[in-house]
């Protein structure tokens, strides 16, 4: 986990990007690295139960719950550690090819769940950070 050519790959790489936990509220971290994935070209789905559109997305309450024509590359996680598991077998059937937990998420078993899936994870890290770094 944690691959800088891994994160690199899927960040050069992917298209649309599954953000659980996208919050509304332009105050939220989710927001804020959803609206900034957005403006770099990326497909945002958000995914959080309360609300039907974010970000003028289409908003789907769980990750099973994205229709299949929509083909996510990369979930990127705004949720707390203790509810990462629950995410690792819609994960594996979503057909992603990578799992970004964000900074102060950790699960070092869910991780290791994805990996023996074949989905690479990130984990503890800001996705716009390393956009952003990777960019220079």
């Amino acid at each position: 986990m944690n691959e800088p050519e891994k994160i690199r790959s899927i960040l050069e790489t992917a298209h649309t990007i599954a953000v659980v936990g996208c919050s509304p509220n332009p105050a939220r971290p989710s927001h804020g690295v959803a609206r900034y994935l957005i403006e770099e070209g990326f497909e945002i789905v958000p995914v959080n139960p309360g609300h039907r559109t974010i970000l003028g997305k289409a908003c789907f309450p769980s990750l099973s719950e994205i229709p299949p024509e929509i083909r996510i590359d990369l979930i990127d996680v705004f949720r707390n550690s203790s509810q990462i598991a629950p995410l690792v077998e819609p994960a594996i059937a979503s057909g992603a090819r990578f799992f970004w937990m964000q900074e102060g998420v950790v699960d070092p078993e869910s991780a290791r769940r994805l990996e023996s899936a074949g989905i690479g994870v990130a984990m503890d890290r800001c996705i716009l950070k390393d956009h952003v770094r990777m960019r220079r």
